[in-house]
């Protein structure tokens, strides 16, 4: 384009005040035999650069979420933004497609839900046991609860409902559950003409919430919470290691804590700030609801039972007996023949011992005069038996010696 100009007999002044370009260049480009190739800028170092090789390595091993390794490479020093990191981990790993879902958004205090899911194994008491995950979200605020259980049992899942009450200092008017065994036994068309699971219906009424039930085959009535187990095994399971069932649910509460005071995705509000205006129902105000579960033991010859990785003492006499364990949400009860025998505060961690000296009391002069008593004889298991021999006299032998002579 400048040549041609030029060939108008056009000045390269004139050129330049046409193309914007300066004297210098319009000259450099003339006087050149070929027109200069675009050199290729270089590339300027990146504040990511020490930490590609890292977040490619996690992501192989881990399908972790991109605000996942930006909070991982933060612990390890790096200053840069979350945008750079969100790109480099797009480019890293393919997009996978969502299914597009309706979702319903809830006036304050009116509605929470809940999830209730199986999350893999994890040994405890030198078992291996099934490990699940309790999920509760506020329809409003999207203040979340999480907390995880070895079991899975109507009392288990109420005691996940008072600690949750407990960490959001109250509840909502309705809850929406999916048609578990634990909540309802036979749905019906309407909710509230469903056969309820008798003991969690005594808890429901005790409180005065109405429980919902999702559509059959319809999860995406649970919009709020439809991947909340998934978000949680993504963003606080993989990866991270744990060094007891305790120190799981101890670091559950910390991963709580940054998700509900960092903006949430929907609401761009944080939602501990909109938990103020939830306008709870104060749980507090109702009488205590006792909820007991139960176990059964074997007491062990040093007099312990095992609970969750931790030892409790019994009275030394009642050692190697069956008992049952009476279970709340901080102790628990020995029961052998349905008397009480001792109770335990539920000791935190692993590898605990709770001891009671007085269950001991006794046991060491027992040992003392058991050791001085003189111990019985006992026959022994085996015998010798004499051999019978022939008696001869000594003639018989005479005649003998006398055949030899001859």
């Amino acid at each position: 384009m400048l040549r041609d100009l030029f060939n108008q007999e056009l000045s390269i002044s004139e050129i330049a005040r046409r193309t914007g370009h300066s004297r210098g260049t319009v000259r450099k480009y003339l006087l050149s035999p070929v027109p200069p190739a675009p050199q290729k800028r270089q590339q300027k170092p990146s504040k990511l650069d020490g930490y590609k090789e890292y977040i490619t390595a996690r992501l192989q091993e881990y399908p972790l979420s991109a605000k996942r390794i930006y909070r991982e490479i933060q612990e390890k020093g790096f200053t840069g933004k979350y945008t750079i990191v969100k790109d480099f981990v797009r480019e890293v790993r393919p997009r996978t497609s969502v299914a597009a879902v309706y979702r319903y958004e809830t006036k304050p205090g009116v509605q929470s839900q809940v999830d209730w899911a199986e999350c893999g194994r994890i040994d405890i008491d030198n078992q291996s046991r099934k490990l699940y995950c309790f999920t509760m979200v506020l329809g409003y605020s999207r203040m979340r609860y999480v907390e995880f259980t070895l079991h899975i049992d109507v009392h288990t899942l109420i005691q996940c409902h008072l600690n949750a009450f407990h960490y959001f200092g109250g509840y909502t008017n309705e809850i929406l559950y999916d048609n578990m065994k634990q909540i309802v036994i036979k749905r019906a068309p309407v909710s509230s003409d469903s056969i309820w699971n008798p003991d969690f219906e005594d808890f429901f009424k005790h409180y005065g919430f109405i429980p919902r039930l999702c559509r059959p085959y319809r999860p995406q009535t649970k919009g709020k919470i439809e991947n909340s187990v998934g978000f949680v095994k993504r963003d606080f399971l993989m990866g991270s290691e744990f060094h007891s069932f305790s120190d799981l649910n101890l670091q559950a509460q910390s991963w709580l804590a940054r998700i509900n005071s960092t903006v949430h995705g929907t609401t761009n509000e944080i939602p501990a700030e909109r938990l103020a205006k939830e306008g709870l129902r104060n749980y507090e105000k109702v009488p205590p609801y006792h909820n007991i579960r139960a176990e059964r033991r074997k007491i062990s010859r040093d007099s312990y039972v095992s609970y969750l990785g931790n030892r409790y003492s019994v009275p030394y006499r009642f050692a190697g007996r069956d008992c049952s364990l009476q279970i709340s949400d901080k102790s628990l009860t020995v029961i052998i023949g349905g008397d009480a025998i001792c109770t335990h505060e539920i000791r935190q961690g692993h590898s605990n011992i709770s001891r009671n000296k007085e269950h001991f009391q006794g046991l060491l002069s027992e040992i003392l005069k058991q050791n001085s008593n003189p111990k019985p004889k006992f026959s022994p298991s085996f015998k010798f038996i004499e051999l019978d021999v022939e008696q001869r006299s000594l003639s018989t032998y005479d005649a003998f010696s006398e055949g030899v002579r001859k």
